[in-house]
């Protein structure tokens, strides 16, 4: 009996192919072509789940809320700036300016005792945000002295464009509407310039900004409180704004952040 014979039936036609002179290779060349969308699909769904996974280990776009409060207006607003960042999925770290005045000269003006839960911002901790909130009281139109005194302090970052790029914004407090409710911003613009930030202003996304029914503070430059003789609080449309503004401003931070 011949070899061919005792070798199975498979074997035999595949033998047999071979002798009738089939080209093996075409057959195949049809099966890899065949198979060609299951290995796409193969690949896409591994490119998803890294993508995915690139996706999930991504860094949350972390903000600076950074105040300066002597009667505790703006640090409530500040808290309300917070809220409307960590509504984004944002992460929000708050910190007050240090004071320059001596206690017995605060005493003499009743300013209110210091948070000591919230930690002193220091100048070399700038970069570290991916965007920054100043919420700043005036003084006679424009910032006060503790709030410049940091500022000051950016010299390096303005050498090392260490700040440059990032978005950064401003809310306020006056004691009254044309106590400097936009010059106090205004005069804070000249400083982002120079350190090449991104001024992201309140604009009219809150029509309630416009509102003409009651008194209150804000502009398109930021979010505002109006603290008069220091007994008035912020008001909830003011505490609105505020939080609408740390909410806008952290959806612009995200963008850029990408």
């Amino acid at each position: 009996m011949s070899s061919y014979a005792s070798q199975p039936i498979s074997q035999q036609r595949e033998s047999g192919s071979q002798r009738s002179g089939e080209q093996r290779p075409i057959a195949s060349s049809t099966v890899s072509q065949n198979n060609e969308p299951e290995r796409r699909q193969s690949s896409r769904s591994t490119e998803t789940a890294s993508s995915r996974h690139h996706r999930s280990d991504r860094r949350r776009p972390v903000i600076f809320v950074i105040y300066y409060s002597m009667y505790g207006h703006i640090e409530r607003m500040a808290k309300e700036v917070c809220d409307g960042v960590e509504s984004t999925g944002c992460e929000c770290r708050l910190f007050q300016i240090a004071e320059t005045l001596p206690a017995e000269v605060l005493a003499k003006m009743h300013a209110k005792e210091k948070n000591s839960q919230i930690p002193i911002i220091k100048a070399e901790q700038l970069p570290e945000a991916d965007g920054i909130i100043f919420g700043i009281p005036t003084r006679f139109g424009s910032t006060p002295t503790q709030v410049r005194a940091l500022f000051d302090q950016c010299g390096g970052h303005w050498m090392s464009d260490a700040l440059f790029g990032k978005p950064v914004g401003v809310f306020f407090s006056t004691g009254s509407i044309g106590g400097g409710q936009e010059t106090t911003a205004l005069t804070c613009v000249t400083f982002f310039a120079h350190l090449g930030m991104i001024f992201v202003p309140l604009g009219y996304k809150n029509k309630r900004l416009q509102s003409n029914d009651e008194v209150h503070g804000g502009s398109a430059y930021g979010a505002g409180t109006l603290a008069g003789d220091g007994s008035r609080q912020p008001s909830e449309l003011e505490l609105d704004l505020a939080k609408s503004q740390g909410h806008q401003f952290a959806k612009v931070v995200k963008k850029l952040a990408r």
